[in-house]
């Protein structure tokens, strides 16, 4: 491994994109390294008993739990936060918590499709002097043989026949419209040609769209249309980030047992990415008390915290939560890595989400229990399962599931290597988590894929 990775080092500049992917894939045959002890956990990654697994909830029901936990905590049947009134400027990545019903006709009068003349009757036609422009007041009725010209979105003067594109028309030297079209007779036009009369989109009434519905560019677009200033809206649910660990440096190397903090930086902006507003990012120590008041002082929907869920001297989650008083929902989960990750029930409307502190480790809890959690707050779609085939074997447990970093190349997910629970440098590289059984997968074996939020959407529009 290690002169696997200075090759990558030594001839990064010299490699195209597919070389360099190759050089962190995971290899068939290769062995698992020893596991190695936590960042930010004290304790080895296997939990309060020397066989963990027994007490732990399968994968799929974890995330099924936390996907419910809201719905149960309120006994609703949907699970969501409060609706509010949003203005649209915020509304952008919300849901609709309720139809978005025409306030008006759309358009509200006959307007013009095209820049042209409005004309009445057959022609040629005699052409008034002062056209119409958009966003001016009515004009006078057209009289047989009459035009006058007018501008796209333009309100239609009364009594007008079709309109005629200025492309389709000239006008000669004693101001006259004459037609010249290609595709029909010179002097014809079809009647309400190139006119879009009111109430083609829809009527004042008509639902637009239904609850539920994530809130686009264009539905902000329509909504403006249809006559809103607001818009009834699921709010983003509220979480707070703990980061757990006397260890951990905010700024500069790594120096004297001392180490950085990769979860602090990491967690905030994947959380936004999952429909949450990051209300406070927190350094706690370890400390039972301090992790305590901290907890306890929390308003918001869903605390998130960073180790400290094993049983090690400083491991100080479990016991907090126990003098709470507080639901535990999931207490470890059938996966590598992340296993020791919890979910728990702090408030009737409050969650607790006990992330690992390796840190993917943290990324697995994060995908396992905080985006099911936070996508039924949010009334978020859940995003449409799908499989790519693995390229390359997997090796898997013999009894969790694994969650693989892979990038996407065509129709083919490919394993990367670095996927220890410490390890960054390959998720950092990757475009989804492969979902691996216990056993492991064989190269063309097919695997659900959990995509990464900027492989799929870009920076700017998940990370706002």
């Amino acid at each position: 491994m290690t002169a696997h990775g200075t090759r990558a080092d030594e001839n990064a500049d010299d490699l195209d994109v597919e070389e360099a992917l190759a050089l962190v894939k995971e290899l068939p045959d290769r062995t698992p390294a020893p596991r190695t002890s936590s960042s930010h956990d004290r304790s080895p990654e296997g939990g309060r008993s020397g066989d963990h697994r027994h007490d732990a909830t399968a994968w799929t029901e974890a995330r099924a739990i936390a996907e419910r936990a809201p719905r149960h905590a309120t006994g609703s049947r949907t699970g969501y936060l409060t609706p509010v009134d949003m203005p649209l400027a915020s509304a952008l990545g919300l849901t609709l918590a309720a139809p978005l019903t025409a306030l008006t006709d759309l358009p509200s009068f006959d307007t013009s499709a095209m820049d042209g003349w409005a004309v009445s009757g057959p022609g040629p036609w005699d052409v008034r002097d002062k056209g119409v422009l958009a966003g001016h007041a009515g004009h006078a009725p057209l009289a047989d043989g009459e035009a006058v010209r007018i501008a796209t979105g333009a309100r239609i003067p009364p009594d007008t026949t079709a309109v005629l594109r200025t492309e389709h028309g000239r006008v000669d030297d004693v101001g006259r419209l004459h037609a010249t079209g290609a595709t029909r007779p010179p002097h014809t036009v079809t009647h309400g040609q190139d006119i879009r009369p009111r109430g083609q989109e829809c009527r004042s009434g008509d639902q637009l769209l239904p609850v539920g519905t994530p809130v686009s560019p264009p539905v902000l677009g329509m909504a403006a249309a249809a006559g809103y200033d607001t818009l009834r809206v699921v709010p983003r649910p509220r979480a707070e980030v703990f980061v757990l660990g006397d260890e951990l440096l905010g700024e500069g190397l790594p120096h004297d047992g001392l180490i950085r903090d990769a979860l602090g930086p990491l967690l905030p902006p994947w959380l936004r990415a999952l429909g949450a507003e990051v209300t406070a990012v927190r350094r706690v120590g370890d400390d039972e008390q301090a992790l305590y008041e901290a907890i306890t002082s929390s308003d918001a929907d869903v605390i998130v915290t960073t180790g400290g869920t094993a049983a090690g001297p400083v491991d100080h989650v479990h016991p907090t939560l126990r003098r709470i008083g507080a639901e535990l929902l999931v207490d470890g989960v059938q996966v590598r890595p992340g296993h020791p990750m919890l979910l728990a029930r702090t408030k009737k409307n409050q969650h607790l989400v006990g992330l690992p502190g390796n840190p993917l480790a943290a990324v697995s809890g994060l995908l396992t229990l905080a985006e099911p959690l936070l996508r039924t707050l949010a009334a978020r779609p859940a995003p449409e399962p799908y499989t790519l085939p693995l390229r390359d074997a997997v090796q898997g447990h013999p009894y969790d599931t694994r969650l693989i970093p892979v990038a996407v190349r065509g129709e083919r997910a490919l394993p990367l290597l670095y996927n220890g629970p410490a390890m960054l440098r390959g998720i950092a590289a990757a475009d989804a988590l492969a979902v691996v059984p216990p056993g492991g997968a064989r190269p063309g074996e097919e695997a659900e894929l959990l995509d990464l939020p900027w492989a799929s959407g870009g920076i700017g529009v998940c990370f706002t």
